[in-house]
Order: structure tokens, then sequence, then C-alpha cells
């Protein structure tokens, strides 16, 4: 699993398009994140804050909504990191050499998993250093930022593990990023029947299952387990549908 994993890494490393899109998701993010903390420091800003005692601070205006940003654009970023993990396999015809090696169809899965997860944990740690470069002229609510950062990894846990499924499923990488998109569009959309469909409460509304709503509220600092929990069991689902799929293959 841990072989496949650092492969899958190093893989990434070696791509163009994966430089590209980390040296793209800073230099937006770096220019968001400037704007975010001018405006901050506008007078009028700064007096509006001031008269109000029960104003937010500098971790829920400027932390929280660069955290919200990020998880936005990464919901259209990783279809084109996870197109690549299985259906570049496929195309390339070494998939049944990966099959026929002498590991486990979970650990495939998992290295590949968590390959790219590493790539996005190292993406997500350059860009903190964004906000903890606050520091130098601030405050900041840890408690809230490690709670947003949380939400982050968990939604991008998320976005993998489908993506994954979909690339094993796809005789291509197109097919694989176009189909993904469409999907992590889909399950973007259900939050916006939150106020469309009455009646409805729990895992009976359609918008309790959109992958973005459940880390809204670790952004704003509030842990629930049942947040945690949905993308947790989101992970496993995918990732054993992932596993399941490459049986069939091995086995056909």
């Amino acid at each position: 699993m841990w072989t496949i994993a650092t492969r899958e890494l190093r893989s990434l490393f070696l791509s163009p398009l994966a430089w590209s899109i980390l040296a793209a998701v800073q230099v937006i993010f770096g220019l968001f994140f400037a704007l975010l903390v001018y405006w901050f420091l506008q007078p009028e800003i700064q007096a509006s804050l001031a008269n109000d005692p029960t104003a937010p601070g500098l971790t829920a205006v400027v932390v929280r909504s660069l955290l919200d940003w990020i998880g936005t654009v990464l919901l259209f970023v990783s279809p084109l990191l996870t197109m690549r993990l299985i259906s570049e396999e496929r195309r390339n015809r070494t998939l049944p050499l990966l099959l026929s090696a002498p590991l486990s169809m979970s650990s495939i899965v998992l290295g590949k998993f968590l390959g790219l997860m590493a790539f996005f944990i190292i993406m997500l740690a350059m860009l903190m250093l964004m906000p903890l470069s606050l520091l130098f002229g601030g405050t900041l609510d840890f408690g809230q930022l490690a709670s947003g950062l949380l939400g982050i990894i968990l939604l991008v846990g998320a976005l993998t593990a489908l993506g994954l499924y979909i690339s094993a499923l796809a005789p291509n990488p197109t097919v694989a990023a176009v189909s993904t998109f469409a999907a992590f569009l889909l399950l973007w959309m259900f939050q916006w029947t939150e106020n469309v469909i009455e009646g409805q409460t729990g895992v009976l509304n359609l918008a309790y299952w959109s992958i973005t709503k459940h880390y809204q509220p670790l952004l704003e600092g509030l842990f629930s387990t049942a947040d945690v929990v949905y993308y947790l069991l989101f992970i496993a689902l995918f990732l054993m549908l992932s596993i399941y799929r490459l049986d069939a293959d091995r086995i056909q």
C-alpha cells in the first residue's frame, strides 16, 4: 500500500499538470488572501467592527472566507487529478500488470487514495502559511483554524474517494474528469434544494447529502461528529466500491 502511495505521489510531482495546478492555486489564493486582508484593514471596516461588541474577529472574517473558497475551488480542481488514478493505467494498458502484482485490491486502492491525499495535504500546508502570516500583526483562533482545516481535509478526502471510483469505471482520463466533475456538481447542487423542498428534515432532506454542506459548520469552528461521520462513511463507501470494481477487472 505504501509503495503504491509513494509511487503515486512521485508520479504527481513528475507531472506538469500537477505542478501547474499547484502553482495556479497558490497564485489565485495568494491574491484572494491579499484582497481579504486589504478589505479587513480598511478604516471604515475597522470602525464598524470596533463599535460592535459581537463583531467577528480576524479568523472568522479572513481565514474562514479563505478556507471556504479553498473548498469551493478544490471541488472543481480535484477532477483534474483524480481522473488519472485508474483510468490512465487502463489507457496505457498497464492496469493488467498492476492487477497481477502480488498486492490486494485494497492495497492498490488505498495506495492510490493516500498518494493523492498526500499531494492535497502538501498543497493545503502551503496555503496555511497565508493565515499563519497574520500572527505577525494579530491573533488567530487556532481552534477555529484547526476545525476549518479538518473540514477541508475531509471534503478533499470525499472528493478523492469519489473521483477514484469514477476513474476505476472510466475507459480514459478525459471521460473520468468529465464524469467526476458532473458528479461533484450534482452533489454540490443538492445544497441548493434546502430552501426549495419544504417539509423534509434530516437524512430525508436532499440538501443533507450535499458534499459541501457538512464542512460549513467546521469552518465556523462548530465540531459535530455527525458531519465527520458523514465524510468518513462517504470515503469508506467509494473506496469499497473501487475495490470491488478492481476485483471485477482482475477476474475478467
